[in-house]
Parts: structure tokens; sequence; C-alpha cells
């Protein structure tokens, strides 16, 4: 049950975007489509699930002194492997990402997640935890872009729906704020409930 706890708490209850606020740059730069939004969100995870795996294997052979950056030169290698897969394999959405992917390395999820559970916590445990936490960053990236999508553009994942243009704001960087926020209040207002 415990590491089902692990698992799930990435989603709602500690939410890197909607509860932690963690992440923002990305949040708010990449996510004006569902699928950059996705394809941010997947990079993330893999470099989260993975970095937390190689910490909790290492952690004892680190010295303090050198922690954060012996951390950072981890994650440092997966956001490298995830670049330079998805440029040789989804190059449209490399390019859409651009600077976002290799700003990874700086993520305060990642690294936080690194410093505060992967170095005191087993290794299947940090793996369900960067999965998790990964995976409820995913989603919340995925959600913003979906909404900011079907709004500014009447599409979703590409897929026209709505006729016209949309409202152009929801595509603009202010947009990603209005969206944010007021998905910010509807998760809220869902923790409240349950």
């Amino acid at each position: 049950m415990n590491q089902l706890s692990n698992f799930t708490k990435g989603f709602i209850r500690e939410n890197p975007v909607f509860v932690l606020l963690l992440g923002m740059c990305p949040t708010l730069g990449v996510t004006t489509t569902a699928i950059n939004g996705l394809g941010m969100g997947l990079a993330t995870t893999f470099v989260l699930a993975m970095s937390n795996i190689v910490v909790s294997l290492i952690k004892d052979l680190i010295p303090d002194k050198v922690r954060i950056p012996s951390y950072i030169v981890v994650i440092a290698s997966f956001v490298t492997i995830v670049e330079l897969t998805m440029q040789a394999y989804l190059p449209g959405l490399f390019e859409a990402l651009g600077l976002f992917i290799p700003l990874i390395v700086v993520n305060c999820i990642v690294l936080g997640r690194a410093e505060a559970f992967a170095s005191k916590n087993s290794l299947l445990s940090s793996a369900i935890d960067g999965l998790g936490m990964g995976l409820g960053f995913a989603f919340a990236l995925t959600l913003l872009g979906a909404s900011r999508e079907l709004l500014g553009n009447g599409s979703l994942f590409d897929m026209k729906f709505l006729k016209g243009d949309g409202i152009l704001v929801f595509i603009l960087s202010p947009g990603a704020f209005l969206a944010l926020g007021y998905l910010i209040a509807l998760i809220n207002r869902l923790k409240k409930t349950t």
C-alpha cells in the first residue's frame, strides 16, 4: 500500500505543477499544445525515474561535499540521452520543445526528488516515486496543453474540433497563466471534496 501511495501522490495530492507549483518554466513555456505537454512530461518522467534509480544506488558512495554536483551529473546524463533520442526519432517535437529539453537538468522537480527522496530511500521506492511524480508532471502538462490548444485553436492533439480560430490569448503567454490558474482552482476544489 505504501508503494502505491508513493506512486499516486504525484497525480493530485502532491502534483508538482498544480499543488507544489514546481517546474513553472516548462509548464508555461511548452504547453501550447497537448502533444508538446505530453512530450515534455514524458521526457521529464524518464529523467526523473532513471535519475532517482541511479541516485538511490550510489547514495552511499558520494561524499556530502559533492552530493548535489554528483546528482546534477547523473541527471544531465539522462537528459542527454533524452535529447539525442528525441532529436533522432522525433525531430518535430524536439524542435517544438527546443531549449526546454536541456533545461530539464536544472528542473527543481528532478533535483528535488533526487535530494529529498532518492538519496534517503531504497531502489524500488525511489523508482516508484520518480515514476509517480514524473507521470503526475506529464499529466499536468498534457492537461494544460490540451486546454490551451482546445480553447486557442479549437483542436486537440492537432485534430480540429471547432470551426474558426478560437481564443487567441490561450495560445499566447498570458493564456498559459490563465489556464494554469483555472486548473489549479479546479484541482483545489476537487481536493476539498475528496
